[in-house]
């Protein structure tokens, strides 16, 4: 049997879980309105009406006055000050009707450097369509959630690629030399590992300049993630190059003479590459929730750009929670996906771990 149905036949095995095959699905789902997020979005993430303040969800009609099945429409809302209760309500403006409309023309935006104001769906003439409320600055939060899922999906990836080849190639260069130079980097490795890093990601963050854009200080806490990551794999890589650099075929390439970053890299880290996927499918939750945990103590992405952390933000009082219980989106997407990359991870891990089994 070749490599290419040994993979095949692993792959099959790894989503005929039927829960495996749905965490797989809404992750890929996911990723594609991530990419797509300015197009899925109805507005702009930074379109804000201060006279629609936590606005709640717009309501969707489908049988008219007479109780007729019709195309799909919303009303527009008013802000009225409740004395009695003394607050803001918003209250249906029932003059109007506006219909819900696939692909309609909003706000402006760039898509693969092209300049376009076409959206999935909308309302058309004034009409104000809020899938799931707004924000405290009446910016729709739906929008900003979908284009926010970019920072907080993508920094996993990002930071992966920064990391995982540092940690391989220190880990691999470390066990292959051996002796001293062996004892001085993973000593260095331990030094890093041994820094709490959560702790570490807030200083580091924290002193970070504040007239930093929101992409400058994006690439920056994806630099302090990978720097904090990468030595607890460099150790476990270290570990396997010392058994498999003792292996026939490795010796065969010394004695012909290859020069030993081309054994590292051509004969020894391919081998790792089983543990290798392992650890980033695991890896990746914890990059989500570390940006998600900085943007929400306000050392991350900073407004008004958005993420899902610091969306997470507007809703940590009981009183927000229990009256705008759509600001918690951002936390209940968090949790699916973590949980989604959780159990697509353990099934990863089932079926590439042979010593496992």
């Amino acid at each position: 049997m070749n490599q290419n149905t040994i993979k095949k036949n692993k792959f099959k095995l790894l989503l005929k879980d039927n829960i495996v095959f749905f965490a797989f699905v809404f992750l890929v789902f996911l990723y594609i309105c991530s990419i797509l997020a300015d197009f899925i979005s109805p507005y702009s993430a930074y379109s804000s009406n201060k006279e629609l303040s936590y606005a709640p969800p717009s309501n969707i009609y489908i049988l008219d006055k007479t109780n007729k099945l019709t195309f799909p429409y919303t009303y527009n809302y008013k802000r009225m000050f409740n004395e009695s209760k003394f607050k803001v309500d918003y209250i249906e403006d029932t003059s109007k009707a506006y219909k819900l409309k696939l692909f309609v023309k909003g706000d402006e935006y760039k898509f693969l450097g092209i300049k376009t104001s076409l959206h999935l769906f909308g309302t058309t003439n004034g009409g104000k369509f809020f899938l799931l409320g707004t924000d405290i600055n009446g910016r729709d939060f739906f929008s900003r959630l979908m284009i926010g899922s970019r920072i907080s999906l993508f920094i996993g990836f990002i930071t992966i690629l920064i990391s995982v080849p540092l940690g391989l190639l220190y880990g691999g260069i470390s066990g292959y030399l051996g002796g001293k130079v062996d004892i001085v980097m993973m000593r260095l490795a331990e030094a890093i590992m041994s820094i709490p890093s959560f702790y570490l990601l807030i200083i580091l963050a924290g002193i970070l300049p504040a007239n930093l854009t929101s992409t400058q200080r994006f690439i920056m806490i994806t630099a302090i993630l990978a720097f904090v990551s990468w030595a607890s794999l460099s150790r476990i890589i270290r570990g396997m190059v010392l058994s498999i650099k003792t292996r026939e075929y490795v010796l065969a390439s010394e004695v012909i003479g290859q020069s030993k970053l081309n054994i590292i890299i051509k004969h020894i880290l391919p081998q790792t590459l089983t543990f290798t996927i392992i650890a980033v499918s695991l890896s990746i939750p914890s990059y989500i929730l570390s940006e998600s945990a900085l943007s929400f103590i306000g050392l991350g992405i900073q407004q008004p750009d958005a993420s899902w952390g610091n969306l997470l933000k507007d809703a940590q009082s009981y009183i927000v929670i229990t009256s705008r219980p759509w600001l918690l989106a951002s936390g209940v997407l968090i949790f699916v996906t973590v949980l989604a990359y959780n159990i697509l991870s353990d099934k990863i891990r089932d079926v590439f771990d042979t010593n496992q089994r």
